[in-house]
């Protein structure tokens, strides 16, 4: 098996509950062939109560559908009922902390048409933090965010992340830990996974949507940053605007909130736990977790 899954590991695939090692996709899907899939990363927490929670779940899947209507992908289901599917694939696999991986897959058709139905796999599996602990060194991408007029750039979609691992293999063949791309005009846009926020002499900027992905964890900082009181503005700025930061950081759902140590040559002055970012990384592991004292 591999770190995924195992011969236990249970799976929820258009309705039914199943091992992840006998189930099993068509060799001529869409999906495999052209990448013409939606999917969305989500956490799941074991609350200060002890509880399990699936943060922001209702958000991530109206995502989801509207990834999939954004690629005119059929999307047919209740997105309760996938809620309630995430926590039973939770509790059959004995899992409090997890990453949960929903994906929406097209059925065989060889053709470059809009598929007419659809089927939909719940995964989970254990994950800490995606780009890791440490503060990050960070490599301005040679690739570029695509083109929102060639591609729903807005949309989660499958094909669209070769996209992130050429620009993640770029960065690490150069000793990077992560990329950071431009969109097409030149203005900083987002990371190969993760939305981007910069702090200058107090304030804090993060790229608007047009050219990003519009993250959930991102609009959980802004949402942060509302509720401390912390200046937000979000505004297109470049990659020079960025090399006069005091401290920058990275956030998704996958990655959380992970600091940058450096842009290229550059590294930001500021302490990481001194920094606007620190209090925000420690906000959010509060908001997920339902600690009350979240307002740090």
């Amino acid at each position: 098996m591999n770190s995924y899954y195992n011969h236990q590991t249970i799976i929820y695939l258009d309705g039914e509950f199943t091992k992840a090692s006998s189930a099993s996709t068509d060799l001529y899907g869409q999906s495999l062939h052209y990448g013409y899939a939606a999917f969305e990363g989500i956490r799941a927490y074991k609350t200060v109560s002890g509880d399990v929670r699936i943060f922001k779940a209702h958000e991530h899947f109206e995502r989801l559908k509207r990834s999939c209507e954004l690629i005119h992908i059929p999307y047919k289901f209740d997105n309760k009922e996938l809620i309630d599917a995430c926590y039973k694939v939770l509790e059959m696999n004995g899992m409090d902390e997890a990453y949960i991986r929903p994906l929406v897959f097209c059925p065989p058709l060889m053709t470059l048409k809009p598929a007419e139905t659809s089927s939909i796999l719940i995964a989970a599996w254990g994950w800490g933090a995606y780009l890791g602990e440490d503060l990050l060194r960070v490599m301005t991408s040679s690739f570029e965010r695509p083109n929102p007029k060639a591609f729903m750039i807005e949309s989660k979609s499958s094909g669209l992340y070769i996209n992130s691992i050429l620009a993640t293999q770029e960065a690490k063949e150069k000793g990077f830990d992560e990329a950071l791309l431009l969109d097409i005009n030149g203005f900083v846009a987002e990371a190969s996974g993760a939305n981007i926020f910069y702090e200058k002499d107090g304030k804090v900027y993060t790229p608007p949507l047009g050219h990003i992905l519009p993250g959930i964890t991102r609009a959980t900082l802004i949402e942060l940053c509302n509720e401390l009181n912390i200046p937000l503005e979000e505004k297109k700025f470049t990659i020079n605007d960025l090399k006069s930061a005091d401290a920058a950081f990275l956030c998704g759902t996958a990655a959380e909130v992970a600091g940058m140590k450096s842009l290229d040559e550059y590294e930001f002055p500021k302490t990481w736990e001194r920094s606007v970012g620190y209090r925000l990384q420690q906000a959010y592991k509060n908001r997920v977790v339902e600690r009350s004292s979240e307002l740090v």
